[in-house]
């Protein structure tokens, strides 16, 4: 079928009654068929449940009339099966093993199924730190200076470790040491001199059996930007714009003694605990857009193609330095207790809640109609019919 943008509210609105969506939500390896075997996840379990339950009833409050909850485990193939799934919603960080993440991605692209969500290559580098930070250092994005340490190598022991001699060797900062793979800051500790790195690493792999990434620690303020695909939706209609939309530029308000921000899983998310950046002339405008920029160069660079947040900080002059990308950001709906680092600056862009998951997916069949048209023929026919 010939496709242009000005189709796109056209077809949103066509496909919310015929459409079947599945939203994927993290499965429980505990759970009687969810797996043959459980095993190990160096990554700390959540389920995700409560954000993709927020997710599919902002769909189904849009009009969308055929929207399930799925659990992702070893039932899913044959639920999106005997569904007649046309389109999933991943938001999921696996069920388990060292790379969890792009497991539900690279199922669907075995079994045929679209979805909004990163490609399993991207998902995995986004999700492993280092691999990220590499391709950062590649493309000539400042990050902190880092090296790894893996379990299989033997004790970490800084003072004989020729590639931590050769970065770290007259350095007398504090470090930061923390799982490669991880969420929410959970097991993130501050070394302060090199005689406590090789008890930090050995806490790590202890607590995950995976690889640590050790890296100096940036003493000045923090940040996070979200950016999602060209494709917007505000007062009522899709938008197309010429770059990645890049928005929730936040300052992550750290308390007195807080040397890096504590994790959800201790601390709700509220708006005490992160700042928008707002103005245009003023010095804090002028850092929203330096944010901006980075993110964006980010989404190009890395090709994406679906919501990422980027974590950043400034070291003691004030340059800015990528700490991580979270392939997977929160996207709770905000209430008047909680909220999320992508929803808080919604208001600022003139956009609600419902708006950011009507971009999204609008972004997302905008790609598949647009680049991928031979990935969606049973979508084409509903458009069709």
């Amino acid at each position: 079928m010939a496709y242009d943008f000005t189709q796109l509210g056209a077809i949103t609105q066509g496909l919310r009654s015929p459409l079947r969506l599945a939203v994927i939500h993290g499965g429980d390896k505990t759970q009687p068929g969810a797996v043959i075997y459980p095993t190990h996840n160096p990554r700390s379990t959540k389920t995700y449940h409560i954000v993709a339950k927020d997710i599919a009833e902002a769909l189904e409050e849009l009009g969308f009339e055929q929207v399930s909850l799925l659990a992702d485990d070893m039932s899913l193939p044959q639920t999106l099966k005997t569904q007649g799934i046309h389109l999933a919603w991943l938001n999921t960080g696996g069920v388990q093993g060292y790379d969890p993440v792009c497991h539900t991605p690279a199922m669907l692209e075995m079994l045929g199924v679209p979805y909004l969500g990163h490609n399993p290559l991207n998902s995995s580098i986004l999700d492993n730190k280092h691999a990220f930070k590499r391709e950062l250092q590649a493309l000539g994005i400042a990050t902190a200076p880092f090296i790894v340490a893996h379990p299989f190598q033997g004790p970490f022991n800084p003072q004989t470790h020729p590639q931590f001699q050769r970065l770290f060797g007259d350095y007398r900062g504090a470090f930061v040491v923390k799982p490669v793979s991880g969420r929410a800051s959970v097991n993130v500790f501050v070394v302060d001199d090199v005689e406590g790195l090789g008890e930090a690493v050995a806490n790590i792999h202890r607590l995950t059996a995976n690889t640590v990434l050790i890296e100096t620690y940036l003493p000045g303020r923090e940040f996070c930007i979200s950016v999602s695909g060209p494709i917007l939706h505000r007062e009522g209609a899709f938008q197309y714009q010429s770059t990645p939309f890049a928005f929730s530029a936040i300052e992550r308000v750290l308390e007195p003694q807080e040397r890096i921000f504590t994790s959800m899983d201790a601390k709700g998310m509220s708006q005490k605990r992160m700042r928008l950046l707002s103005g245009e002339e003023t010095a804090q405008g002028k850092l929203r857009s330096q944010l901006e920029a980075i993110g964006q160069e980010i989404y190009r660079a890395f090709n994406l193609t679906s919501l990422v947040r980027i974590d950043l900080r400034q070291d003691d002059a004030g340059q800015l330095y990528v700490l991580e990308a979270n392939p997977k950001p929160d996207l709770k709906r905000p209430t008047a207790h909680e909220t999320s680092l992508v929803a808080q600056g919604l208001h600022q862009c003139r956009m609600s809640y419902h708006d950011l998951i009507l971009s999204l997916l609008g972004d997302r069949l905008h790609q598949l109609l647009t680049h991928q048209p031979y990935l969606i023929p049973h979508i084409q026919a509903l458009i069709s019919s």
